[in-house]
Formats: structure tokens, C-alpha cells, sequence
């Protein structure tokens, strides 16, 4: 597989990426660079790690993994929008006062699960670069991130009294275009 292509499966994996750091952006209150480098680079390594594990687990797992890979990231992404919503009824200023490393995780395995089944197709085609192309999903996903918390910091002074629901609104609509896209794909194939 070519430098082209592997950056355009690069993009369309940090498009998911970049929305929830859109999200994070929003939702924290004064949220600074070095914050939204600490969120592009959660993406990041999650973005260059996975397809590395699916390539390592690509030996006989392919099947399991895709039959439920879709679901751990609608109900990880869906768990922390549907806690956002929570804490908006809890405080009425409704903002974040900052991410936690925790809280980046779940969010940085949620978006990357897709990469892990990436990497189980470059094993599948025997494309030996994975170090090479994990590095380029890992490079893209961490400027995108980072542009993205850019993007929703601005946003966030603008929304900042319904920033929680917002973000939390698009994770889970995040997690619902996940789950709908591997349906999809589903009927696709039995068309």
C-alpha cells in the first residue's frame, strides 16, 4: 500500500478523533494549548498503537473482533456523553474544569478501535510496513486532535453555557454514527 493511501485511511480514522477533541474543546472551561496537545496526543499514541495490536492479533482473531469492535465504542463513547449530560444536572454552569487522564483514555481507545481493525487488515493484505503506516495514522490523528480542541476552544466561548451537553451530545451521536456504519456495511454485503 502507498503513502497515498495509507494517509487517506489516516484522515478518515482521526475524523472521529477530531470531532470528540472538537467536544473536549467546548466543554472545558479555559482551556489552554498544552491542553489540547495533551488531548492530540491521547489520540495520537492510541492512533498509532492499535493498528499495531491488530496486526499482532490479526493470527486467528479477525472475525471475533469485528463482530463487536462497533459496540465497545458506542458504549464507551455514549457512557462519557451520557456522564456529561449528568453532570449539566448536577451544576448549572455545566462546564469541565479540565480532562482527566482517565477520562482521555476511554476517549482515546473509544476513537481508535477503529485503527485496531485497520491493522488487522494490513495483515490480512501482508502489508509489512505497519510501523511505518501505524506512524503516519498516529502523525495525522495528533494534528487533527490538536486542531480540533483549537477549533471547539473557540466554539467553547461562544456555547460555554450549554458546552457539556453539547459535547456531550456529540459523543454520543459519535458513538451512534459508529454503530450505524458498521450496519451499514452489514447490509451492503447481504445486498
Amino acid at each position: 500500500m502507498g503513502f497515498f493511501e495509507v494517509f487517506l485511511i489516516a484522515l478518515s480514522l482521526a475524523m472521529d478523533a477530531f470531532a470528540v477533541s472538537v467536544s473536549n474543546g467546548i466543554a472545558v472551561q479555559s482551556i489552554r494549548k498544552r491542553d489540547c496537545f495533551k488531548i492530540a496526543l491521547y489520540f495520537g499514541v492510541f492512533q498509532f498503537i492499535m493498528p499495531i495490536i491488530g496486526y499482532l492479533l490479526a493470527s486467528g482473531f479477525e472475525d471475533i473482533i469485528k463482530s463487536f469492535d462497533h459496540w465497545i465504542a458506542f458504549l464507551l463513547l455514549c457512557a462519557i456523553g451520557i456522564n456529561m449530560l449528568r453532570e449539566c444536572e448536577k451544576d448549572e454552569n455545566c462546564g469541565c474544569e479540565e480532562l482527566s487522564n482517565k477520562k482521555l483514555i476511554v476517549q482515546a481507545i473509544a476513537t481508535s478501535i477503529d485503527a485496531l481493525a485497520v491493522g488487522i487488515s494490513f495483515a490480512v493484505i501482508r502489508d509489512d510496513k505497519i510501523l511505518f503506516n501505524s506512524a503516519v495514522i498516529g502523525i495525522v490523528a495528533l494534528i487533527l486532535s490538536f486542531i480540533g480542541g483549537l477549533f471547539g476552544k473557540g466554539l467553547g466561548g461562544v456555547f460555554q453555557k450549554y458546552a457539556n451537553r453539547i459535547g456531550g451530545i456529540i459523543l454520543i451521536c459519535i458513538g451512534i454514527k459508529i454503530l450505524c456504519e458498521h450496519f451499514d456495511h452489514l447490509l451492503i454485503f447481504k445486498l
